[in-house]
């Protein structure tokens, strides 16, 4: 789960972390008015208005604008609420400015980037810095990756402070006398124990400032959180911005089920992740492209199976579906009843291509060859991967 900046920067308020000071609007009359009283708060003319989407290189797209008078402000405001901002992570779509986020200046000495991820090689949390903040972190690592320091935080002793000295010295914060250093310690421990008393995927901080007057502040910041973990967390799935997640993505999670919008034309419903990935992997080889990642899981039922084959078809891009099942704890015929079920309730306007494997398999085949449904049967993954490459080109 993804939230917006200003709600990362509340979260992390509460947890002792620096932030500028700032207000966020849903509205442009909000948004003078939270200009206002940024102004006011800070004693400073200069506001930054920010536009506030789930997705990274927002500044580079225009989404950022520093403004140095209320005339100025104003104008920003106006251009960025519900401009269509194009990133390098929304696609050429681009997302609808909804949320802006209007904050205090802030006299910038030095920029770094700052992050906690897990390193699944290592299966370890690591603390990873960089003194070029502001930069995508990929292009560092490509073209710098001496500049990024990493500390590999042991799980049963946790992030010791020698760790936090060792990264404060590899951004050089040692030259700015040892009380930064001192608040850098405290700023780096502190986004490792958020980042676990939160249950996060991602904790980003890019970047990273440190001001002229020798204070650290997050003024940008990120996080993602471990769905699986979220019914701890009543107060962070209470930010979830559902005009920025696809709408078949909020219906999937109601019947725990694993779905993503993908940009193809071929529906896909499989049963493991694996399975599902190579089923998108032969759909491409075959020379489409998936409309979707869908699976049900190991233990699915009819209704899922059946929420499943509705979510896909409302999908209108869709011009074919592929039902991959192997069978092992997910049975043959309870995905059959639950196709049989959908297909009565939605009807099926596109071809469907069903291969099943497995525990049941016979009766599975059996249910829906009297069904009276168009179903086309498949002998194998890549029999069904070019029968339905080819109907759905038919159609399109």
């Amino acid at each position: 789960m993804n939230i917006h900046e200003y709600q990362a920067k509340e979260l992390l308020q509460k947890k002792g972390l620096p932030v500028p000071m700032g207000r966020a609007a849903l509205s442009v009359e909000e948004a003078e008015q939270a200009a206002e009283w940024v102004r006011q708060q800070s004693g400073q003319p200069v506001v930054v208005v920010k536009a506030q989407i789930h997705a990274g290189g927002r500044g580079k797209g225009g989404g950022v604008k520093v403004t140095k008078t209320p005339e100025d402000t104003s104008a920003a405001i106006r251009k960025l609420y519900g401009m269509q901002l194009v990133t390098h992570q929304t696609g050429p779509d681009g997302k609808k400015v909804r949320r802006l986020l209007l904050e205090q200046g802030v006299d910038i000495a030095k920029e770094f980037y700052a992050a906690v991820v897990l390193d699944r090689k290592l299966g370890r949390l690591v603390l990873m810095v960089s003194t070029e903040g502001g930069m995508d972190i990929e292009e560092v690592a490509a073209h710098s990756p001496e500049k990024i320091f990493k500390a590999v935080i042991d799980p049963m002793v946790g992030f010791a402070p020698y760790q936090a000295r060792q990264v404060a010295f590899a951004l050089g914060l040692k030259a700015a006398g040892m009380a930064v250093v001192n608040n850098a310690c405290t700023f780096f421990q502190t986004m490792v124990r958020a980042y676990l008393e939160l249950d996060c995927s991602l904790f980003e901080v890019n970047p990273l400032v440190l001001t002229k007057q020798g204070q650290l502040i997050a003024l940008d910041a990120k996080l993602n959180f471990d769905d699986n973990a979220l019914y701890r967390h009543p107060e962070v799935e209470a930010l979830r911005d559902t005009d920025e997640e696809e709408q078949a993505e909020i219906e999937a999670k109601k019947y725990d089920l694993s779905y993503v919008k993908l940009t193809g034309n071929i529906g896909c419903m499989v049963n493991g992740a694996g399975l599902a990935m190579s089923t998108m992997d032969i759909i491409r080889f075959y020379g489409s492209m998936p409309a979707n990642f869908l699976d049900v899981g190991g233990g699915a039922t009819a209704e899922k199976v059946t929420a499943a084959f509705k979510i896909i078809t409302a999908d209108p891009a869709v011009r074919g579906i592929f039902i991959n099942i192997f069978g092992g704890i997910m049975k043959c015929d309870t995905i059959a009843q639950g196709v049989i079920t959908a297909v009565k309730e939605v009807g099926l306007k596109v071809p469907l291509v069903v291969r099943l494997e497995g525990t049941n398999v016979e009766l599975g085949k059996q249910i829906l060859s009297e069904s009276g449904l168009n179903v086309t049967a498949a002998s194998d993954m890549a029999d069904g991967a070019k029968k339905i490459v080819a109907l759905a080109g038919q159609t399109a």
